[in-house]
């Protein structure tokens, strides 16, 4: 395992982003104090547990020895799944001991965590903690993910080691067009795989030749033209500028 190991994610807008995996020992330092707080936590609960059992007459009975088995192990598995649940949804995948250590959980597109998310990693936390299963898969897979990670799809990243690739530099013509195209071209019959073909055109347009710019461009404008089903008569025939304003027009109509 390397000592900073990098994934790139892409989010649905097909931009890629750069993440700084939060690694074994800080994961670990994390669930440390997280386990601190969630053992505090739970022996209060236990102890106002044993008071009540003390004071009621009727939960010392043999008849209740059962139920009261069943609610304990109901207490300790809602305090140790909820703990997680609860937090990584509120505080967009942080944990106290996460916010320590400033990691964060994240979905591999990079996007924050939800409550479904959160629910299969906690669901899945007591495999990877009790069998060690976690600690292996961490250790020995490129992304660093545990169980719950491979199920919920997130990953365990640095706090703030987001970067973006450059960005793309569009001319100012495009976003007029841009605006005529979603009303008039059916932007929606393009797929995500498309149009991460035009992001990578535009990316690298600046580094081709003069010849390449233009037998490039000029190739993906038309497909881009049947695909979409624009009119005949455009207010330019500048191939590239056709290319921005769609990659725009996508943008504004897809954005979440």
């Amino acid at each position: 395992m390397k000592y900073l190991n990098k994934v790139k994610s892409q989010t649905p807008e097909s931009v890629e982003l750069e993440f700084v995996l939060a690694g074994v020992g800080n994961r670990t330092q994390a669930l440390i104090i997280d386990y601190l707080i969630w053992s505090s936590t739970l022996f209060l609960l236990l102890v106002i547990w044993a008071i009540l059992f003390s004071q009621i007459t009727w939960l010392q009975s043999d008849t209740a020895r059962p139920w009261l088995m069943a609610i304990q192990i109901l207490i300790l598995f809602g305090v140790y799944i909820g703990y997680f649940i609860v937090f990584e949804t509120l505080w967009r995948g942080q944990t106290p001991g996460k916010k320590y250590v400033k990691i964060r959980v994240v979905r591999d597109d990079g996007r924050n965590v939800g409550i479904q998310q959160s629910i299969l990693r906690s669901l899945l936390r007591p495999i990877d903690d009790i069998l060690f299963v976690g600690l292996l898969l961490i250790l020995f897979t490129p992304q660093e993910k545990r169980l719950g990670d491979w199920v919920a799809g997130t990953i365990s990243i640095q706090e703030g080691q987001a970067v973006a690739e450059r960005e793309i530099s569009l001319s100012l013509e495009a976003s007029d067009l841009a605006a005529k195209l979603i009303e008039t071209g059916r932007i929606a019959a393009l797929t995500p795989d498309e149009f991460a073909t035009i992001r990578k055109y535009l990316y690298r347009y600046p580094a081709l030749s003069p010849s390449a710019k233009m037998q490039v461009s000029d190739r993906l404008a038309q497909q881009l033209i049947s695909k979409i089903e624009l009119p005949d008569r455009l207010p330019t025939r500048d191939s590239h500028l056709i290319i921005e304003a769609v990659f725009l027009a996508y943008q504004q109509q897809f954005r979440e």
